[in-house]
């Protein structure tokens, strides 16, 4: 098959082809300093604060879709395929787009710094056929931006003006002709920019994939980059091979059967999200404070997963549901449970060039019931500080088995066998029968002391949140056992 050497989108209405991009080069970097594209800043280089939010225009499942992206922390290289929009790209000529005028006129900036970003990502709102009825919608939105001078409320009452009406901009009359370019992107072949030695490609196919990773298993795989961009801006690495997953047909297929849930490894977190909230209502409430808007647009889950940090927060739900691993190298795979894929800090059971292929979730059981809890400094966009995942198998009100996981706890996520083992004949309705089980997880973990908790505060986090999911699945009144903000008190079941 025909290979092509370089990276092509569309940018201010015309197509672009790059051949001779560096392999860690951001398209925040392409923009401001290729490009004079200033409009977008650089404020904290790591994906938090939004002030260099863009917004991807791809077609996904034949529609037109617009996603809000980091561009501090997105490699250039993956803006392939999409069309590039920023702030300076909304005005229609002279005149300010909708969204930009309902800011002026609702004072809703003052330093300014951050308003470019606020407005792509109310931007991708707008135009992603939802209409939000709520504040609560566009402060969801607008979780990954942050703004330290204005205040919110001006903000909020800018996006309810604009983005809750139909759509009527340049983009929405041009969708046609803007559909037809971006389709013209799509040829189906692999892509490498740069040679042996140092490299960005992005296969078109799984088995182009797995030959290439097992050729260079040295090289460094990208899926949405959330976390890799911050080793290139914070940890100033300079990897000399990336290959990038977000080309790959069918590698972002999910399929919901009566046995469970099967996601290939490329599944976005904005895909992903739905369908793992059908599987209990808790994991939906996960993935929505699992980043950000711009985040769960770029991340997958299997990027979550082979990352291997102790406190992403999809492992310990899907260790505690029973989840499966399934890796591949070269033509051979095989599978594990997901509990075992961790070894170490940032250490997994993957062989140089196998990669992560698939993730299985089994349905939950109808005596089963499940129960999955964030505990993290800030509410939104922030990384846990403890989580909490809990399955307990029933028989009538009494425990038969449990399976029962935390995030944060050590240095990986880890399941709590000890506390499990406790669990066996606890009475749902004896809280006496409890404490046996409460005083397992001290045996249990470790935790250490951080930024972001000391260890004893972890442990007392934990044993409270076991503590609160019997209390819950005992029948306990959730709205006096959660925040009722946001309707997530009528999370679980």
């Amino acid at each position: 098959m025909t290979r092509r050497s370089s990276i092509r989108f569309i940018f201010r209405g015309a197509p672009v082809e790059i051949f001779d991009a560096p392999p860690r080069e951001t398209l925040l970097d392409w923009l401001r300093v290729q490009k004079r594209a200033t409009g977008t800043k650089e404020g904290c280089a790591d994906g938090d604060c939004g002030a260099c939010t863009v917004v991807l225009a791809r077609i996904r499942e034949g529609q037109l879709v617009h996603e809000p992206v980091n561009a501090c922390i997105l490699l250039l290289g993956q803006a392939d395929g999409a069309e590039v929009l920023t702030v300076e790209d909304l005005a229609d000529g002279s005149t300010p787009h909708p969204l930009q005028d309902a800011m002026v006129r609702h004072h809703a900036s003052q330093c300014g710094f951050c308003t470019p970003g606020i407005v792509m990502s109310l931007f991708a709102l707008q135009h992603d056929g939802a209409r939000p009825v709520t504040r609560d919608d566009v402060c969801d939105q607008l979780a990954g931006n942050l703004c330290r001078c204005t205040g919110y409320r001006p903000i909020v009452d800018a996006a309810l003006e604009v983005c809750a009406a139909p759509v009527e901009d340049q983009f929405n009359r041009a969708e046609k002709s803007r559909r037809v370019a971006i389709e013209a992107l799509a040829d189906g072949v692999d892509v490498m920019v740069g040679d042996a030695s140092a490299f960005f490609a992005a296969p078109a196919s799984e088995d182009a994939f797995a030959a290439l990773y097992a050729d260079h298993p040295d090289a460094l795989i990208v899926s949405g980059a959330t976390d890799v961009g911050l080793w290139i801006t914070k940890g100033l690495r300079d990897p000399r091979k990336i290959i990038w997953t977000g080309r790959i047909a069918g590698f972002d297929a999910m399929d919901r059967g009566v046995e469970g849930l099967s996601l290939m490894a490329g599944v976005r977190l904005d895909k992903a999200a739905p369908a793992l909230a059908a599987v209990h209502a808790d994991l939906g409430e996960i993935m929505r404070r699992f980043g950000s808007t711009q985040v769960r647009a770029s991340g997958t889950v299997g990027g979550s997963i082979a990352n291997g940090s102790p406190i992403g927060d999809l492992a310990p739900c899907l260790i505690a549901l029973g989840g499966r691993v399934e890796l591949r190298k070269g033509n051979s795979a095989r599978e594990l449970p997901l509990e075992d894929f961790f070894i170490a800090y940032r250490k997994q059971d993957r062989a140089p060039g196998e990669f992560v292929r698939r993730l299985t979730v089994p349905a939950l059981a109808p005596s089963s019931a499940f129960r999955a809890f964030k505990i993290s400094k800030r509410f939104d966009e922030d990384i846990s500080a403890v989580l909490g995942a809990f399955h307990l198998m029933l028989d009538g009100r009494r425990v038969a088995a449990a399976r029962i996981a935390y995030g944060g706890m050590a240095g990986t996520p880890a399941r709590a066998p000890r506390t499990e083992a406790a669990c066996v004949g606890l009475d749902l309705d004896a809280e006496s029968t409890w404490s046996v089980a409460l005083d397992a997880l001290a045996a249990d973990y470790a935790p250490l002391s951080d930024m972001r908790a000391s260890s004893a505060y972890r442990s007392l986090v934990a044993r409270n949140l076991l503590r609160k999911a019997f209390m819950e699945i005992g029948g306990a009144d959730i709205e006096k056992t959660r925040l009722a903000r946001r309707g997530w008190a009528h999370a679980a079941e």
